[in-house]
């Protein structure tokens, strides 16, 4: 599978736990347009709407060759497919404190697949330690001293 979109970020604010690869409902110029890597998953985040899981604020550019579709909604919240026992478990963790559901990446097969994880938030201490190691391997791939 393809990877189309990423949220870099998340591996930065959030120390990730598990992760679960569901499916979404998309229209077929939203599947189109995923396809050509027109998604953006900063700032988007999951959450659970009458035992559904929602992916909310995530991005899918209109399709550049759909026709007729001028009412069309790039940001609208949009419904993931899981198992019933796989969200009634996730949404028993998320009413932990501190544990949000996040979206990482976004894979274009057959099907889209969204890869969600379940990550605790950082502090900022954690980000500066995370950035100064990031750094540290950067340094020595490129072979200089650190």
């Amino acid at each position: 599978m393809k990877t189309v979109a990423q949220n870099r970020k998340a591996r930065f604010d959030y120390d990730i736990v598990d992760t679960i690869e569901v499916g979404i409902i998309l229209t077929g110029q939203e599947v189109k347009s995923c396809r050509e890597g027109n998604m953006n998953l900063s700032g988007s985040y999951v959450s659970f709407q009458t035992g559904k899981p929602v992916l909310k604020a995530a991005t899918i550019a209109k399709y550049r060759l759909a026709s007729g579709a001028d009412d069309y909604e790039p940001g609208k919240d949009r419904i993931l497919l899981m198992k019933k026992n796989q969200g009634d478990r996730l949404q028993t963790q998320l009413e932990e404190k501190g544990v949000s559901l996040v979206p990482l990446e976004v894979k274009a097969g057959r099907y889209i697949k969204v890869v969600l994880g379940l990550g605790k938030g950082k502090k900022k201490y954690d980000k500066r330690q995370s950035k100064k190691k990031k750094d540290i391997e950067r340094r020595l791939r490129e072979g200089r001293e650190v």
